[in-house]
This record gives C-alpha cells, sequence and structure tokens, in this order.
C-alpha cells in the first residue's frame, strides 16, 4: 500500500487532472487500512476545500455520485465515511454558493430519500436521519418533493434550536443551519413547521450571539427565502426581528476582518470575503420583493457603498454584487429616493460613470440607477414624500451632476444604450434625456 500512495503523489505531481486525482483517491477507500483511508479522506477534504465553483461542478458529476451510491451497496465504503464525505462536499458546496443539479437526479440522491423515509418509520437512530437528511438537504439544489420536507426540516430545525455553547454543538448547528438554508423559495413549507423554532433560534443569537457567523447567515436565509411564498411574514422580518440592522451589523463586523488591499485568489477566498458575497446575493434578492421600507434599511445602503469603495480594485465579484444591490434598491419604490443621496449612492455612480475605462456591467448598472432615479424624480410618488421636498431633492441632486459634467458622460453612452439592451434584457430607453433630471 504504500507504494500506490508513492504511486499517487507521483501523480498529483505530474499533474493529474482534478477529477481524476480525486476518482482515484475515492476508489483506493475501498481496499486500504484504517489510517490509509483516514489520510486519504482528509487528503480529499483538503482537495473540496480548494476547489472554486468550475472545479466543484467538474469533480461532482452524476457519475460520480452514481459510484458512491454503488460503492456503499458494494460495501466498499462504509455509510458512515461516505455521510461524513459527503457532508463535507455539501457544506463547502453551500459556503461557496456553488450550484449542483447532477446529485438530485443520481442513484446516490434516490438512495438518499429512500433511506430518509425508511429512517424517519424506524425511528430507531436519530442521529443517522440527522445525518441523511443534512447530506441530502446540503446537496439537492432542486425543488425538494413535500415528503422529505415535512421529515427534514423538522429533524434540523430540533438541531439548530440546541443552545449549548460548547464548539461541537455550535458546529452541529451551523451544519443544520446551512442544511435548511439551502431549501429555495420554490420549496414551500408551512409555516407552522418553522416559524416559532427558527424565530426563536434569531432572537437567541440576537440576545446572547452564540451563533457562528455562517449559523446565523443561514438561520436569516431560511427565513427570508419563505418570504416569497408568505408575503405576511415581512413584519416578523424587518420590524420583529430587525433584518436590515441585523444584516448591516454582519457586513460591518465582516469588512473589519477582510484585508480589502489584497487581492483575492480563486476559491481560496477568507471565509469573511465568501459570508460577505453571501449577504450581498441575499440583499439583491430581497430589496425588489419587501414591500415595506424602514430607517434599518437606508442604515444597510450606507453599509453596501462603505463595502463597494472597499471591494473596488481586489474583489471584483465583491464589488459586482454591490452594484447590483444598490441597482436593485433603486427600483424598490418604497425606498426613499433621499435615502441614496444621503448614503452617497449618488456620488458613487457618478464617479463610476466617469471613469476612463468602463466594462459594460458597469455601464448598464449606472444607466439603469439613474434612469430609474430622473423617473421618479419627475413624477410624483405617493407616501414617499411632499412635493416641496421633492422639488429641493430634485435640485440638490440636479446641481450636482451639472457639477460633475454628468450630462456630457451620459451622452457619450448613448450609441451603446441598444447593445447593452441586448446583452443584459433589460430595458433602458433609447432616448437620452430620459437619464437626465431636469428643473
Amino acid at each position: 500500500m504504500k507504494e500506490s500512495c508513492d504511486n499517487e503523489l507521483h501523480c498529483r505531481k505530474k499533474g493529474m487532472p482534478l477529477k481524476e486525482k480525486f476518482s482515484k483517491l475515492f476508489c483506493e477507500l475501498g481496499h486500504c487500512r484504517e489510517d490509509e483511508k483516514k489520510q486519504k479522506m482528509e487528503e480529499m477534504k483538503r482537495m473540496i476545500n480548494e476547489m472554486n465553483g468550475k472545479e466543484f461542478q467538474t469533480v461532482f458529476t452524476k457519475e460520480c455520485f452514481n459510484k458512491m451510491s454503488k460503492m456503499i451497496e458494494e460495501k466498499k465504503i462504509t455509510l458512515g465515511n461516505a455521510i461524513m464525505l459527503l457532508k463535507h462536499v455539501g457544506y463547502c458546496k453551500e459556503l461557496k454558493n456553488i450550484l449542483l443539479y447532477s446529485f438530485d437526479d443520481s442513484s446516490l440522491g434516490k438512495r438518499m430519500r429512500e433511506m430518509i423515509i425508511d429512517e424517519n418509520e424506524k425511528k430507531k437512530d436519530e442521529k443517522l436521519l440527522t445525518d441523511l437528511c443534512e447530506c441530502y438537504a446540503l446537496l439537492c439544489d432542486k425543488c425538494i418533493p413535500d415528503e422529505l420536507l415535512l421529515i427534514i426540516v423538522p429533524c434540523l430545525l430540533k438541531v439548530a434550536s440546541k443552545k449549548e455553547g460548547n464548539e461541537e454543538t455550535q458546529k452541529e448547528v451551523e451544519i443544520a443551519l446551512l442544511a435548511l438554508s439551502n431549501f429555495i423559495q420554490i420549496d414551500f413549507i408551512e409555516r407552522e413547521l418553522y416559524l416559532k423554532e427558527i424565530t426563536e433560534i434569531i432572537e437567541h443569537q440576537q440576545k446572547h450571539r452564540n451563533l457562528t457567523k455562517i449559523a446565523y447567515q443561514s438561520a436569516w436565509r431560511f427565513f427570508i427565502y419563505r418570504y416569497f411564498n408568505d408575503y405576511s411574514l415581512v413584519d416578523t422580518i424587518m420590524h420583529e426581528l430587525h433584518f436590515g440592522r441585523e444584516v448591516r451589523r454582519e457586513l460591518e463586523d465582516l469588512s473589519k476582518c477582510v484585508d480589502w488591499k489584497r487581492k483575492e485568489g480563486g476559491g481560496k477566498e477568507a471565509k469573511e470575503v465568501i459570508l460577505i458575497n453571501g449577504w450581498l446575493n441575499d440583499i439583491s434578492y430581497c430589496f425588489p420583493s419587501f414591500r415595506l421600507y424602514n430607517e434599518e434599511l437606508a442604515g444597510l445602503i450606507g453599509s453596501l457603498v462603505d463595502i463597494f469603495r472597499a471591494s473596488r480594485y481586489n474583489y471584483p465579484y465583491t464589488n459586482r454584487l454591490c452594484l447590483s444591490s444598490l441597482r436593485r434598491a433603486v427600483e424598490k419604490r418604497n425606498m426613499e429616493i433621499n435615502t441614496f443621496e444621503k448614503k452617497g449612492v449618488t456620488d458613487l455612480f457618478l464617479e463610476e460613470m466617469k471613469q476612463l475605462t468602463l466594462d459594460d456591467v458597469i455601464t448598464w448598472n449606472g444607466l439603469y440607477f439613474f434612469l430609474n432615479i430622473s423617473k421618479r424624480l419627475k413624477e410624483k410618488e405617493d407616501g414617499e414624500m411632499d412635493e416641496t421636498k421633492r422639488k429641493e431633492l430634485k435640485r440638490k441632486i440636479f446641481e450636482k451632476m451639472e457639477a460633475d459634467g454628468y450630462e456630457d458622460v451620459i451622452a457619450g453612452f448613448h450609441k451603446v444604450f441598444d447593445f447593452l439592451n441586448r446583452k443584459y434584457y433589460y430595458k433602458l430607453s433609447l432616448d437620452f434625456s430620459d437619464y437626465f433630471v431636469n428643473i
């Protein structure tokens, strides 16, 4: 066996493709000693940690999951070892926000669905049921059958509700909440299955701050995705649990831990950056959908501006997510326009549009932002502000744009409006006067 390990090391040094490396290690688990098995699994975990999204999807194909299922069936790998490895795959997949549609259609996905139902009926091994539920929820990126939701959601919420502060329990809670956060908005879950428990988890964290950053983000993600099927949750989300305030706090804490002057690298981003990107993705989903506005969301806008400026040069993906969130915020008619002025969003977009070199994404977002600002200031909107304040704000933005030479900048983009329409499938006006704020 020592010779086999040496050959394996030689293959890796020779540049064997990642997919082949992983497959080779996995196959060798079925015929090696326990100490070597442990060593190989640790090596596989390290490989998984280093993978970026494209590598993940290249390695964890339907074929790969089918092979795992066959090895479990033939007892070439124990169910316990398979679960340990799969849970790590799912954990990294979710943390890095990677989609793996291959699992659900595989024989392994089918095997796990059957095992969950079977174990739930037996009610003999609660730990195994929990492990199976976590694996399945972490790996499945398609709509989960109602029969499974009725088993998985209560099972994972029971683990996630543990209050002990020790490291082992924290990790259990983190994995359970991360698994729950993968339930997408088309997964309809009756509020009786989750509302009391998830509300208590978030409230307990706000009082005691004993969840990990990943766990807290996951709890919120699970909850806000439920909003898309149940708009009555908005008051709990916005006013009772203070979504805007809490996300702003998390973003500011995480941002302090990032060296924004240091370039990010492939699949090796700092965990804090991954979490920031996760929050930004969630915010981008939420802004056009939330039907209520409050001052806490205004504060959150300010945090997005700060992160945009910090990430501008070395973290392009984070930077784009900020831009997307700010652009989507202006779409929201009950997000007050003066918020964008007070929090520096107008300044930010003016600065970006004046750059000598602009890519298409930034150009489109900037044009879309000012198109909406102009449109909203031209028409009185019920409930937003009285006419006097609207005119004052209109004059202030007009004077700022005039001083910054905004009209010349926009006129320079006139020839690309139609191109950007076709590229991004969003309707930009072909009349460049629509992008100006006129008194």
